[in-house]
């Protein structure tokens, strides 16, 4: 725990993290495409795949946010670390204009 508020506390003087949260392990919804069925109402123990939480960096790309990920504590205990980048918010037509210049160029 000491190597992980290190950690924080070094990104978040660097101004790099925006924002996180941990996710409650114990309360939530699974929604299966199946009739938009509740499928699993917590704990989720049987899940192979778990999201802990997240965090919101402000950083210049990918590669800088792969790197400072490769420093996250966790990962010595067996731990994933996953980084993707925040889609653009943007309206249906929008998605559908980019969609049809794709195809046409």
């Amino acid at each position: 725990m000491n190597q992980w508020t290190t950690w924080m506390e070094d990104l978040m003087s660097q101004g790099t993290i925006k924002g996180g949260q941990p996710l409650d392990r114990y309360e939530g919804k699974v929604v299966s495409w199946k009739n938009g069925e509740i499928i699993v109402d917590g704990p989720f123990a049987e899940s192979k795949e778990a999201i802990g939480g997240y965090f919101l960096l402000e950083v210049d790309g990918q590669n800088e946010a792969v790197e400072i990920a490769k420093q996250c504590p966790a990962l010595e205990y067996g731990l994933d670390v996953e980084v993707r980048r925040i889609v653009e918010p943007m309206s249906t037509l929008e998605r559908l204009e980019r969609r049809f210049l794709n195809q046409t160029s």
